[in-house]
């Protein structure tokens, strides 16, 4: 059974609530050409953006990686987990994170959990993004920073950072060495 891709889901969402790309960027605050990127070119941006799509398209971010199965309770094996989305900025950039949904499969759900891989490319970018909801992070490998409005955080394997995600955020690898985080995102309905 072929998947469709982040963009097409969109766009199908889109076409059935008969919302348009100029008042999908008035209603998330996002640029079309940038919309047209994640549309029609495939071009992953950060959570961020995500979420403000998902939300003004009255869908859950799940709804852009899933919704085919409904189990309770939903068990997932790490050898079964794949990657889902892998962010980066440019259509020739190199991948800076790497994520694999933990819920994929559980329709129901009010969060989102992610195993995240965050490359060294990561450290690099720095887009701070901001959406409704909370945000709990653990980090399992490596290191990582996490810049929260005007203040930077450095967190090490079992360390652990839980904010507001309406405050201004990035989190990126720190250092040569990748990382891997466990995030859980909380959006209100």
């Amino acid at each position: 059974m072929k998947t469709d891709k982040v963009g097409q889901r969109i766009n199908r969402y889109m076409t059935q609530q008969g919302v348009t790309l100029n008042a999908l960027a008035a209603q998330t605050g996002l640029e079309e050409s940038f919309l047209t990127a994640i549309i029609e070119e495939d071009l992953y941006p950060s959570l961020g953006p995500l979420l403000k799509i998902a939300r003004a398209l009255k869908v859950r971010l799940g709804t852009f990686l899933d919704d085919q199965l409904s189990q309770d309770p939903l068990v997932m094996r790490r050898d079964a987990r794949k990657s889902e989305l892998s962010m980066l900025r440019g259509k020739d950039k190199p991948v800076a994170l790497q994520f694999y949904s933990l819920g994929k499969g559980k329709r129901d759900r009010h969060m989102e959990p992610f195993f995240v891989e965050l490359l060294p490319e990561s450290e690099k970018q720095k887009d701070l993004s901001y959406h409704e909801g909370e945000e709990f992070i653990v980090v399992y490998a490596g290191r990582i920073e996490v810049t929260y409005g005007t203040e930077t955080y450095r967190l090490e394997a079992g360390d652990s950072i839980y904010y507001n995600s309406v405050v201004p955020h990035y989190v990126s690898c720190l250092g040569a060495q990748p990382a891997a985080i466990y995030a859980v995102i909380y959006t209100p309905r």
